[in-house]
């Protein structure tokens, strides 16, 4: 299936308005603050969820994401590629060796000379180690994958970046974050640092952390990734959306990181 984002348009569709209307008002000058949320008000989307989702995504056994949880175990033992072997062969059990993994990523590539993704990480591994070919972005089967790893670190802090080869992707990414963009002229910030709480549409405002991705949303009905949320959002503001696996993308998920730095990751998350 194609998650591609759909063209954008310059006429709005009359149900969307006073979607757009809200948007408008969001982007007005003066709503901005100077300053990013204190670490100790971060506020991960789980406290707004319902009683009933939260005992959705706290029991595996009725939690969907699980489904893809188990898919991802089962071909992270199922060898693959020329070389015929399997993610097991060489990191063995998941729950030892890739603890903790997930709360690392986006992490320096040497060999990229720059940062990559859980996901890009996973196709690496494929083509250098198991000389298979690559998964799409959003297929089921690396979906699968990264989420059975992230699976791993549940439970645990989002880790701060130590290695300064990532300083100037992170500082992209805020950048990205920070910047007016689109026919709207929205920054992501003023959605998510400086009016979450509120409501546009009816629609609660979130502060936008990346803690719980992979994750199952009842918009999509299925399990997704960052990178789609976030060209989600780039489409809701109209503006360019990145392609999947392109650096800008990239240098965001590891500013969103770094600003969640701490929080509890809690892979897989049920989202609204």
């Amino acid at each position: 299936m194609n998650w591609s984002a759909p063209r954008l348009r310059t006429v709005c569709c009359p149900m969307l308005r006073p979607t757009m209307i809200a948007l408008a008002l969001l982007a007005a000058p003066g709503s901005a603050r100077p300053s990013d949320i204190p670490l100790d008000q971060r506020r991960s989307g789980y406290a707004d969820l319902s009683r009933d989702s939260k005992a959705m995504q706290d029991d595996d056994a009725v939690n969907p994401a699980t489904l893809w949880v188990l898919d991802g175990e089962a071909l992270w033992n199922q060898r693959a590629g020329a070389a015929g072997r399997s993610c097991a062969d060489c990191h063995g059990d998941a729950a030892v060796s890739m603890k903790g993994v997930a709360a690392r990523y986006p992490a320096f590539s040497p060999a990229q000379n720059g940062p990559i993704d859980l996901e890009q990480r996973i196709n690496l591994c494929r083509t250098e180690h198991q000389q298979a070919t690559q998964l799409p972005f959003e297929s089921h089967d690396l979906l699968a994958l990264a989420t059975y790893v992230g699976r791993q670190s549940r439970g645990l802090p989002i880790a701060e970046a130590n290695d300064e080869r990532l300083k100037p992707f992170i500082d992209r990414g805020r950048e990205l974050f920070t910047r007016r963009q689109g026919q709207i002229n929205l920054s992501c910030a003023q959605c998510h640092d400086y009016n979450w709480g509120k409501r546009i549409a009816g629609a609660l405002l979130p502060q936008g952390h990346p803690n719980g991705y992979p994750l199952y949303r009842f918009e999509w009905q299925g399990v997704g990734s960052l990178q789609r949320r976030l060209r989600n959002c780039l489409f809701g503001i109209r503006a360019e959306v990145f392609p999947f696996g392109s650096s800008e993308l990239v240098a965001l998920e590891l500013f969103l990181m770094q600003r969640a730095r701490g929080m509890t990751i809690e892979t897989p998350a049920v989202r609204p």
